[in-house]
Order: C-alpha cells, then sequence, then structure tokens
C-alpha cells in the first residue's frame, strides 16, 4: 500500500519554468492593467501640472512595501505569498485564512470589473449584447490561464509589451508633436510652496497609488518562478521602477497636450490625447484599451488561482483547489472557481467603484504582510541562505504608510 507521503511526493506540482524577463513582464502586466488608461483625468483634476508629483510620491509610499514583499518572497517562495507570510510570521492560521480569503476577493473583484471594462471597449467595435461579450472574454480568458503557467504569463507578456507599447506611443507622440514638452516642466514644481498645492497631490495620491497596486501578485507565481529567491526580488524592484517611470513620462505629456479641463472631463484620456497631439483617429489607442484589459483579466486569474491552490496545499482551504493537472500543470479546479466567480460578478452585479474597494483591500493586505516581516524580525528567525534581506525598520515604514493611507481614505 502506498503510503500518504509517497503518494503526495507522486502527485504532479507547478513548473519552475519563469524567468527574469517573464516575471518582470507579469509584474507590469498586473501592475499596469487599465488603471493608468483612466487614472490620468481624475489625477489631472486633482493635482492639475503637479500630477507628476502625485505618482512619484505613490511610488515612494508603495517603495518599503515592495521591499517587505521582496524579502517575504526570498525567504518563503510559495504561492498563496500573503496567507503563507502572514502564517509563518505572525502564527496564526485564522489571519493566514482571512488575508488569503482577501488576496481572491481583491483578484476576482478586479478581473471581474477589468472584463466589463474590456467589453465596453470591445463594443465599440463589434456590436454585440454586453454581457454575451463579457460571457465570452472571460471564458477565453479562463482558458489560457489554465493552459499552462508558461502559456498563459507568455500570452500576458505578449498583452503587456503591446499595452506599454500604447504607453510608450502616446510618450513619442507628446515628445515629437508638443513642442513645449521640456521647456514647461518648471510649471510641474511651481506654487509648490503653498497649501493648495499640496492639498492637489496628496488627494491624487491614493488614484496614484491604486495605479501601483499589482506588483505583489509576483509573491502568488512564485513556485513557477526559477530561482526565487533571486528571481521574486528583482521582478518586484524592476517592475515598481519602470513603472514609476512610464507613469510619469504619460502624465506628463498628457497634461502638456490637452488642457487640464478637458483630460479631467474625458473618459478617454489617452485617446483624446492622442488624438489631439497628432490630429489622428485614436482607434490605435482604443484597440491598445482593449489589449490591456484582457491582459488585466488573465493576470487576475492567474494570481486568484495560485492563491486558492497555495492555501489548499497548506491545509487552509479543501484539498480538491490544491490538486494540479498532470498536463497542463497547472491548478484546474481553483482556475474553474476563480474564472465562475469572475463570471457571476461581471455579468450579474452592475460593479462600481470596485478599484478603490480593491485597494483598501490591498492596503489591508500590506499592513498585514509588514506585520509579518516585522514579526518574524523581533523574532530574529533566520533567513535561508541567499535570502534577499531588508533593515528592520522597512516594513515598519511599510505598515505605517500603508495604515495611513487606509485611514486617510477611509476619513475621506
Amino acid at each position: 500500500m502506498v503510503s500518504e507521503d509517497a503518494a503526495r511526493r507522486d502527485e504532479p506540482r507547478l513548473r519552475r519554468s519563469l524567468g527574469l524577463p517573464l516575471a518582470v513582464l507579469y509584474g507590469l502586466g498586473v501592475t499596469i492593467g487599465a488603471g493608468i488608461y483612466v487614472l490620468i483625468a481624475p489625477a489631472a483634476a486633482r493635482a492639475g501640472m503637479h500630477a507628476p508629483f502625485s505618482f512619484i510620491l505613490a511610488a515612494l509610499v508603495m517603495a518599503p512595501s515592495a521591499a517587505s514583499f521582496a524579502e517575504l518572497g526570498s525567504r518563503l517562495p510559495q504561492s498563496a505569498g500573503e496567507a503563507t507570510y502572514v502564517r509563518a510570521g505572525l502564527k496564526s492560521d485564522v489571519l493566514a485564512f482571512i488575508v488569503g480569503l482577501l488576496v481572491v476577493t481583491a483578484a476576482v473583484i478586479s478581473a471581474a470589473t477589468v472584463s466589463r471594462g474590456s467589453a465596453g471597449y470591445i463594443h465599440v467595435f463589434l456590436d454585440v449584447p454586453l454581457d454575451v461579450i463579457v460571457v465570452g472574454v472571460v471564458l477565453m480568458m479562463g482558458a489560457i490561464t489554465a493552459w499552462g503557467i508558461l502559456e498563459s504569463v507568455s500570452i500576458a507578456g505578449v498583452m503587456t509589451l503591446i499595452e506599454i507599447g500604447g504607453l510608450l506611443m502616446i510618450a513619442f507622440v507628446g515628445a515629437a508633436d508638443v513642442p513645449d514638452l521640456l521647456a514647461r516642466l518648471p510649471e510641474a514644481w511651481e506654487g509648490l510652496g503653498g497649501t493648495a498645492a499640496w492639498t492637489g497631490i496628496l488627494s491624487a495620491v491614493l488614484l496614484a497609488f491604486f495605479a501601483f497596486t499589482g506588483f505583489e501578485g509576483l509573491a502568488n507565481i512564485a513556485e513557477e518562478v526559477k530561482e526565487p529567491a533571486r528571481t521574486l526580488p528583482r521582478a518586484i524592484f524592476l517592475t515598481l521602477i519602470l513603472v514609476t517611470l512610464l507613469y510619469v513620462v504619460v502624465v506628463w505629456v498628457a497634461l502638456i497636450a490637452v488642457p487640464r479641463d478637458e483630460l479631467a472631463a474625458t473618459q478617454a484620456p489617452l485617446s483624446l490625447v492622442f488624438e489631439r497631439a497628432t490630429g489622428g483617429s485614436p482607434a490605435v489607442i482604443t484597440a491598445i484599451s482593449i489589449v490591456a484589459t484582457i491582459n488585466g483579466i488573465v493576470v487576475f486569474m492567474v494570481m486568484g488561482s495560485r492563491v486558492l491552490y497555495g492555501m489548499a496545499a497548506q491545509g487552509l482551504l479543501p484539498k480538491l483547489l490544491g490538486r494540479v493537472n498532470r498536463r497542463t500543470r497547472t491548478p484546474l479546479q481553483a482556475t474553474a472557481l476563480v474564472v465562475t466567480l469572475t463570471l457571476l460578478l461581471a455579468v450579474v452585479f452592475p460593479i462600481e467603484g470596485l478599484a478603490e474597494a480593491t485597494a483598501r483591500l490591498s492596503l489591508v493586505i500590506f499592513v498585514f504582510v509588514n506585520a509579518a516581516l516585522i514579526k518574524m524580525k523581533i523574532d530574529r528567525v533566520a533567513a535561508p541562505p541567499g535570502a534577499f534581506v531588508v533593515p528592520a525598520w522597512v516594513p515598519v515604514a511599510g505598515l505605517v504608510t500603508a495604515l495611513a493611507l487606509l485611514l486617510s481614505e477611509l476619513a475621506r
């Protein structure tokens, strides 16, 4: 009779097939998503010409938590990263279970929201009922997610390159067709000595923060990354740096190309920027927006399914969700559950304001994750050889900034 341990060793496992380039593309895909394609407008309304500072400040606020995720991902390269970290650091299965469900909830809500956004863009070109498009998009992206991690992340990577290409196109269009792009740079810091400027900047920081959430999804594909102790920290920091550069450049181009009032009022800011700067049709940017939103669906589905798989593998959820298919080497049952929940939310509910709800969930998760690392450092839990390690003040800074943003957002 085969022992339970032997049977477990014989079960198929996730495949370590992602190197640094694909890991970074995954991080860029889940971070950029569809956020920057719409967030420029409200950020401009709040901060005006100072909006680039809002994105820089948001990146600085995000940096300590990113460093905490880098160390924890290096220490504990497992799926269901956040739940794993909380369980190891705070020694609580209950808190790990709660945090894991928060991550899954955020991923599913995000996937559902982006699915409806994607369907709205597709509807511009395809005269089919919106709900039919939603069903088709969710099922197609679910099939890609179930196909295999290398295949799904590679496809997501290609879509991420297209998505980034759209942002770079805006940047190059601005550089070529907006003659005073650099000459007006001093306007970005004019009036920074006044209270009104900083009120607008700090108000827009919350919106900018939403655009940076997502890099933590890298923690949930840790079991499918080659040399995770080395690759994950690099991927997290490269993602944060590249996203910050892209956001700041694109926001400045948008502010110069289109008057603030017009930019703040539009629902498709980058399409308006492209049209105003070139005089051409915004159809290309609209098509890229479709790719950006579809890409977001894939990466959120991957993240949600891997968290369910990781929690099941740790005994926090039914074992069925922790099974890996021998052919695809993906957790099909966990993926099917994520796809089903995404479909129900996307079709049944008129989802509004869920970007802010997801960001609040992310801030709560950041608080717990930083607290877990603080406890590890207090308990002097040794990091494995070769692991990335940050000073003790880093998770403290991450906890304080996440808690401060959460409290300020709830007080609005």
